[in-house]
């Protein structure tokens, strides 16, 4: 692509005592794009997330955002940054405080990064649930009174909240059922094509990442192997840990 990417990963190395967790990775992904990060379990790819999103540091490498270097940033300066990276749990239930209202939930980031006074935050609140298709009578319920698909209907809406350059998206899915997860992804889709956000997709399930992703990168050992259009990689895989996952979908028993 002639354009800058939106994120620049080089070189970016994490180990744990005697074990590396990633060892050397580069990728970059560009505006309006999904790229993919899929691997079997420990592989690296939630270590590849949390240091993107500084929630852990890196032990060598860079990360840039528009160009600005991530690893730089800290105080202030990396708290107003933080705007413009979101994430999405697999578990939004445990992501939440129980105690929370959804209202509070959502106006929470409004909040802290002053983006909205605090008079208009309720109705921000309502508009972002209708973004996500939830009605305004969920504003004043708890995480436990939802159910799984409102709950991360709900963790979008605050992702978006900020309106953030880059969302991860961590298995967003793996926990609901399928006709639920349809919904989910094509929300996804949508508030792509609305905003011109860029995803960071962690998923195991190759349907999933055939769906809405761009590019696909795997990671085995800490170091991505393969990467590519998702159908190329897929129907032809290279390395052996694309092929293992391949081979992993292909064994599963048919639904009765």
């Amino acid at each position: 692509m002639s354009e800058p990417p939106l994120l620049e990963v080089i070189g970016l190395r994490k180990a744990y005592a005697r074990t590396v967790a990633l060892d050397g990775v580069d990728l970059a992904i560009y505006r309006n794009e999904t790229l993919a990060l899929a691997g079997a379990s420990g592989s690296g790819k939630t270590t590849l997330a949390r240091c993107i999103l500084r929630l852990i540091e890196p032990d060598a490498g860079a990360i840039r955002l528009s160009g600005i270097d991530l690893l730089a940033l800290h105080g202030a300066k990396l708290r107003a940054q933080r705007r413009s990276i979101q994430m999405v749990f697999q578990d939004p239930l445990a992501a939440f405080n129980p105690r929370a209202t959804v209202a509070r939930i959502l106006a929470d980031p409004l909040r802290v990064h002053r983006l909205v006074p605090r008079a208009a935050r309720r109705a921000a609140v309502l508009a972002l649930l209708d973004r996500v298709h939830l009605p305004a009578t969920l504003a004043d319920r708890r995480p436990h009174e939802l159910s799984g698909g409102q709950l991360q209907r709900v963790a979008i809406a605050r992702a978006i909240a900020t309106r953030p350059a880059l969302i991860v998206l961590d298995e967003p899915v793996s926990a609901l059922d399928v006709a639920v997860r349809a919904q989910i992804l094509n929300l996804l889709l949508d508030l792509r094509d609305e905003t011109g956000v860029s995803y960071l997709l962690i998923s195991h399930d190759l349907a999933v990442v055939h769906a809405v992703a761009d590019r696909v990168a795997v990671l085995d050992g800490g170091r991505i192997v393969e990467s590519g259009i998702p159908d190329a990689v897929f129907r032809a895989p290279l390395a052996a840990a694309t092929r293992a996952l391949v081979a992993a979908v292909m064994r599963l028993p048919a639904p009765e």
